[in-house]
C-alpha cells in the first residue's frame, strides 16, 4: 500500500474497559503485528469491541471503519490470549475480509510472555492453525516480557 494506511483496532469485549495502551505502544514502535507497517505512515481511523460474543458489532464496526478509510483491520491480541482465546475469530476475519474487501490481521501487541507461557501450559494452541494465527504477535522474548 502506498501512502498512509488506515488501521481499525477491534477489542474483545472483556477487555472493553481496556484503554488500548499496549495495541497504540505497539502500533507507534512498530511491534508485534504492526511490525509490517516498518517505513510506512499509519492512521488509527477505528478502535472498538466486538459487542461481546457472538460479535455483535463486527459488521458494524467493519462498516463504519471503511466508512472513514480503514485498509487493514487488527483484531488485538487480548483475542488470541484471552482465557479462552475467542472462538469465533476466523468466523468474523472470514465475514469482514468477504463483506468489506478489508484485509484483517490476527494480533495487535506482541504477545506477553506471561500468556505464552499459560497457554503453553494449558495446551490451547496446540491445533496446526495457531501457529499462522499467532505468527505476527509471538516476538522475541525480550519483547515478551516488555509486555508483560
Amino acid at each position: 500500500m502506498e501512502g498512509k494506511i488506515g488501521i481499525g483496532i477491534i477489542i474483545c469485549d472483556r477487555y472493553r474497559t481496556c484503554a488500548g495502551g499496549k495495541c497504540f505502544r505497539s502500533m507507534r514502535d512498530r511491534e508485534g503485528a504492526f511490525s509490517r507497517y516498518q517505513g510506512q505512515e499509519i492512521e488509527l481511523v477505528g478502535y472498538t469491541t466486538c459487542n461481546g460474543c457472538p460479535g455483535g458489532n463486527i459488521e458494524y464496526a467493519g462498516n463504519e471503519m471503511v466508512k472513514n478509510g480503514v485498509d487493514v483491520i487488527h483484531f488485538a491480541t487480548g483475542l488470541l490470549v484471552g482465557y479462552p482465546p475467542c472462538p469465533y475469530i476466523a468466523t468474523f476475519k472470514q465475514f469482514i475480509e468477504n463483506r468489506y474487501g478489508v484485509e484483517v490481521v490476527l494480533g495487535t501487541h506482541p504477545i506477553p510472555q506471561k500468556y505464552l507461557d499459560m497457554h503453553r501450559s494449558l495446551g490451547t494452541w496446540e491445533e496446526p492453525h495457531w501457529e499462522a494465527w499467532l505468527a505476527d504477535t509471538l516476538c522475541d522474548e525480550t519483547t515478551r516480557l516488555a509486555y508483560n
